[in-house]
């Protein structure tokens, strides 16, 4: 019976409780109303932030990946077209300007005391002043000239830089693999290869060189007209020769794998560094009168003309 009664007390106080001190019908007060309700917009926020967090995560996901898929074609891409962006050079002449301007600056200028020197050869008369060279390493011989105080040669190096068996070796190449371009054009080197090829007495110039042979022919912006032969330049992009210097459009090599720009470009060395992986040339081409000075890297197989030591 306590038990009992005990019990019933407690139904009492519970549904006094339950239904408020006043009496009043409503079970929830404001206060529960607004712990409630703040309760279920809580729960809404963490609900919209889970979903907006993940939504953003994948979103961040889907960038990432979108960012990397786009690297990664960038890089292909740019990977694809280093040899064709490295020579684009010959298919732009204002971009060529603008970069050799650069490259220009880069490097020791001739002083203005190297004097013009009167072109000698025209289509009646040649009184250029003209040598041999025979590399003793192989026979061969070149001819070389002299223009103002320098004494180049007139033709392109041919020498097989390891002597091989067959037509080629890892360090010079033929055109195209092609003896024929051998004996057309001279060998194409490497810059490490190129920078101690030349015969004895003789050097690889540097751009200081090079400059000192555009200034004695009237300058950069017309000494690839003045040096270039007189035919086998394409779209008759040939030069007058005036100096018998007979540059061909040999093309150039990358390193023995692909090979590109016969009939348009001749590249030569020249013995300046830019830095460990790259190093200055000298480009003509069939379309401007220019002799442009670039940095290029030093896998390129280009051209070697030698200068006679001083």
């Amino acid at each position: 019976m306590a038990m009992r009664k005990f019990l019933m007390i407690g139904l009492v106080a519970a549904l006094l409780v339950a239904c408020g001190d006043d009496g009043s019908s409503n079970p929830v007060t404001d206060s529960d109303e607004d712990s409630s309700s703040s309760v279920t917009a809580s729960d809404v926020k963490q609900s919209s932030d889970s979903e907006s967090s993940s939504s953003f995560s994948e979103k961040a996901k889907s960038s990432s990946s979108s960012s990397a898929i786009a690297s990664d074609v960038k890089q292909s891409s740019d990977s694809k077209s280093s040899s064709s962006s490295e020579k684009a050079k010959s298919s732009s002449s204002s971009a060529k300007s603008s970069s050799s301007d650069a490259s220009s600056s880069s490097v020791v200028q001739p002083s203005s005391s190297v004097a013009y020197v009167e072109p000698c050869r025209t289509d009646r008369v040649d009184t250029c002043e003209y040598g041999t060279l025979t590399d003793e390493r192989d026979g061969q011989t070149y001819k070389t000239v002299k223009i103002g105080t320098q004494t180049w040669m007139a033709e392109n190096l041919n020498y097989a830089y390891l002597q091989p068996t067959a037509e080629l070796d890892s360090s010079s190449f033929c055109y195209r693999d092609s003896a024929s371009y051998c004996e057309k054009y001279g060998r194409l080197y490497s810059w490490d290869v190129a920078i101690n090829i030349c015969p004895d007495g003789w050097h690889l110039p540097d751009t200081t060189e090079w400059n000192t042979l555009f200034a004695a022919v009237g300058g950069s912006s017309t000494a690839g007209k003045m040096l270039k032969s007189t035919s086998g330049w394409k779209n008759s992009g040939n030069g007058t020769d005036a100096y018998s210097f007979a540059v061909l459009p040999a093309g150039y090599g990358d390193n023995g794998k692909t090979y590109d720009f016969e009939g348009t470009d001749a590249d030569f060395w020249s013995s300046t560094e830019d830095d460990s992986g790259s190093a200055y040339d000298v480009l003509m081409n069939y379309h401007d009168d220019v002799a442009y000075l670039f940095n290029l890297g030093k896998r390129q197989a280009f051209s070697v003309r030698c200068v006679k030591d001083e």
